[in-house]
């Protein structure tokens, strides 16, 4: 990765690792390796991190499954194509996060516990965890972001039912944005 003054930009095949903050539980880091880097949308592939598949019910992510998740540096929300060994889409996993640092170890991305899943075939659209938002107690200590993360989850789930998620995730950099 390269940058100056605390930006870093990576280049397509970088081997970067993932941290996902997630207070007050420890956070979760994962190898993943780059597919484009704008400068402000980052793209990376990484396999299933989880020990153990993982069932939600309405998916499972298992042992062989495939993440390209979508980062930006100025939105609060990271969307996760989620496929299976063979190549099958599940879906879209997308968490509610502060924007995306990239830093020159990786990416640092932190949660704040509100979810959406999109189906493959976009039948379904769930709004996850608010429950654990609630619980989170963000909307005390800091409740502009707690109202940013409100705001990007409503953005995501209208993406999600009309029409315009796809496009979101076609905003990937080209070859010669991406430092190549």
């Amino acid at each position: 990765m390269s940058g100056t003054g605390g930006t870093a930009v990576a280049s397509a095949g970088d081997e970067v690792t993932v941290r996902l903050v997630k207070h007050p539980r420890p956070d979760v880091r994962y190898p993943a390796v780059v597919v484009s880097d704008d400068g402000n949308h980052v793209v990376v592939r990484a396999p299933w991190a989880g020990a153990a598949t993982r069932d939600f019910g309405f998916v499972r992510f298992e042992d062989g499954d495939v993440f390209t998740e979508h980062y930006w540096r100025d939105r609060w929300y990271a969307v996760k194509e989620v496929r299976s060994g063979d190549g099958t889409l599940k879906g879209w996993y997308c968490d509610i996060t502060r924007p995306t640092a990239v830093e020159p170890e990786g990416l640092v991305v932190e949660d704040l516990d509100l979810d959406l899943w999109r189906s493959a075939d976009g039948s379904a659209v769930l709004r996850l965890d608010e429950d654990e938002f609630a619980e989170s107690g963000l909307a005390e200590r800091d409740p502009d972001a707690a109202e940013q993360a409100v705001r990007a989850l409503e953005e995501l789930e209208a993406l999600a039912r009309d029409g315009g998620f796809d496009a979101l995730l076609t905003l990937t950099a080209s070859p010669a944005a991406s430092g190549n």
